[in-house]
């Protein structure tokens, strides 16, 4: 195995294996990474150079590799104090506990709204308390908290409002809640402003006067510090004696929190790590019913990890607040029975399906759109497409198929029968598109909107929209002069298919979990012959690679068929690629052997 030099020089100069231009258009670039570093780690902690390696381009210091290799909740974990307004809510909501007060909880519809919703809801039921939930529709009610939701909570005796995952831009809404007589506990990570909602407690780390640095926690994770807060307030009080039963175990609920984390895509750094390292232990147990008919159905064969995480649990609980409702996915997390569970499963399952097809239709014709646009003007420029027959519920994830496809910022529209158009929007590293969203507004173009740097959301009359896309393609022309065609490829390291064990799998996962704010590793494999390609599924184009000593490694590239990654691996006809890649473990049929999910590929030469 090899491992590039650290590179000093500008990256342009030096691109890895002299690839300045593989099959997808990107330039493949030696991840930065501090050489000396890497061989301190490796020598103080008695580490493999290559784990060594991988740690310093990470930015893990010397001191830092005992926790970040092993994150604990102990160490990670903040005092109370240190985030804004926690004891505070902690306490009215301890109050709530103890006077047996009607509580009332709204949830944002996406997953890490419902794992929020999930634990507050088990928490307060194990604590004596039957809350009322209310989990608005997507198309019907849209994001957040409305008045008529806080009227109904008010009238059926509602004091006490918990907002999870929404709320801190709701500033209309809670002054509403308070003239109805209701006190908010605002739980969101969302960016806000610096006028703070009219709430008891606001907990976002994201607020302005807000130093403890946790601003990358997803609503969940806030849940989790509240509801263990909470339990410890209870506990000194007495009141799980006066029940007689022990305190709860927060520790249940972090399979919860390690879904919301990832499938939310916030970095996986600090307290995040031991969030998903620590929950995805308590999932393997497939104590919650749900979780474990759903891994059931979508046919998991190995304990979830964080690619499961993601890529099949979180899409098919996220299917039911796109095209459904997300009452079911909350019933499949806090459901007790097996029959329920299954039932549940097979119907988000259904509704997955639905959700696939919606938006393949949808995204061939959002492609058509934005290859004319980008064609008639001979430049590049934000994507704005829309349609009037589009889904709602999925045009998120047209944008982000835009965004993935063509390198650059994306919205897409839905157009209502009222003229109405409802937009979302993915932007690249380094364009930051909720701010220019937040102008939009600010100009009037668009009545409504916000997000962050990455995503955001929108909604303007449907004759605004060419309005919005010539703002937008002023508003972001400078950053994205300053981006490359293709984002580049950063490489850890390059090896052969002999050396691509499981025994390394399991090496540089301990370094994980990975995700966003932790890539996982990439490998080249240089100058190996494709062979056997084929095509599975429906889009992935799966192959075997040949080593020069004839060792052999299984391959495979997801939704690469129609792509230039997947025309260049089925038209290699055995010749030698540089194939680029990140190791995973292949666990079909109980085999437990590597295998390289290909990322991109370039020819020999």
């Amino acid at each position: 195995m090899t491992l590039l030099p650290e590179n000093d020089r500008p990256r342009a100069e030096k691109a890895f294996l002299g690839v300045e231009r593989s099959v997808s258009g990107r330039i493949w670039l030696a991840r930065p990474c501090d050489s000396r570093q890497a061989l301190a780690i490796a020598q103080t902690h008695d580490l493999p150079d290559i784990l060594g390696r991988v740690l310093a381009a990470r930015g893990v210091l010397i001191d830092e590799v005992p926790d970040y290799l092993n994150p604990t909740l102990r160490r990670l974990i903040p005092p109370p104090a240190l985030v804004r307004d926690l004891e505070k809510g902690a306490e009215r909501l301890a109050r709530a506990v103890r006077e047996g007060e009607d509580v009332g909880v709204i949830g944002d519809y996406d997953v890490d709204g419902t794992s929020a919703t999930a634990m507050l809801v088990e928490f307060l039921q194990t604590a004596g308390i039957n809350p009322r939930v209310h989990i608005p529709h997507r198309i019907e009610e849209g994001y957040g908290p409305s008045k008529a939701a806080v009227d109904a909570f008010a009238e059926t005796g509602v004091r006490l409002l918990l907002t999870l995952d929404c709320g801190a831009m709701a500033h209309d809404v809670l002054a509403h809640a308070a003239a109805r007589g209701l006190e908010t506990i605002v739980v969101d990570h969302h960016q806000m402003g610096t006028a703070l909602p009219p709430a008891h407690a606001v907990i976002n780390p994201n607020r302005a006067d807000d130093d403890s640095g946790l601003g990358h926690l997803c609503a969940a994770g806030l849940t989790f510090l509240l509801v263990a807060l909470t339990a410890r307030l209870l506990e000194k009080e007495g009141h799980w004696q006066t029940l007689g039963r022990m305190a709860p175990d927060p520790l249940q609920w972090l399979d919860l929190v390690a879904l919301a984390t990832v499938c939310d895509v916030v970095p996986l750094k600090g307290l995040n790590r031991a969030y998903v390292r620590q929950g995805l232990r308590v999932m393997a147990k497939r104590a919650r019913k749900g979780l474990a008919a759903l891994a059931d159905c979508a046919r998991l064969q190995h304990a979830p990890d964080v690619h499961a995480l993601g890529f099949v649990l979180g899409p098919r609980i996220n299917a039911a607040g796109r095209i459904g409702h997300a009452h079911l996915a909350l019933q499949l997390l806090t459901t007790r029975r097996q029959d329920e569970a299954q039932s549940l499963s097979f119907q988000l399952e259904r509704l997955n399906r639905e959700r696939q097809e919606l938006e393949a239709a949808i995204v061939e014709e959002a492609v058509i759109q934005a290859e004319k646009s980008l064609s008639e003007s001979g430049r590049r420029h934000p994507l704005v497409v829309a349609g009037a027959d589009w889904h709602p519920g999925v045009i998120g994830l047209v944008a982000a198929r835009l965004k993935e496809r063509f390198a650059l910022p994306a919205v897409a529209f839905s157009i209502d029968d009222q003229g109405q158009a409802t937009g979302s929007a993915r932007s690249v590293e380094g364009v930051d598109i909720g701010r220019a969203v937040a102008s939009a507004v600010a100009e009037g173009i668009l009545e409504r909107g916000g997000g962050h740097a990455m995503a955001a959301g929108m909604a303007c009359a449907a004759e605004r929209i060419a309005d919005f896309r010539a703002f937008l393609d002023q508003a972001l022309s400078a950053d994205l002069a300053q981006l490359p065609e293709q984002p580049p490829l950063f490489v850890d390291g390059a090896l052969t298919a002999g050396a691509a064990s499981a025994d390394l799998v399991r090496l540089l996962d301990s370094a994980g979990p990975y995700g966003a704010g932790n890539p996982r590793p990439v490998f080249v494999l240089p100058a190996h012959r494709v062979e056997w390609t084929d095509v599975v599924g429906e889009r992935h184009v799966r192959c075997t690679l040949r080593a020069a000593d004839g060792t052999r490694l299984k391959a495979i590239a997801f939704r690469a068929v129609g792509t230039p990654l997947g025309d260049a691996l089925l038209n290699a006809d055995h010749r030698p690629m540089h194939v680029a890649g990140r190791l995973a473990l292949d666990g079909w049929n109980g085999a437990n052997a590597a295998q390289l999910l290909i990322t991109d590929a370039a020819p020999v030469g």
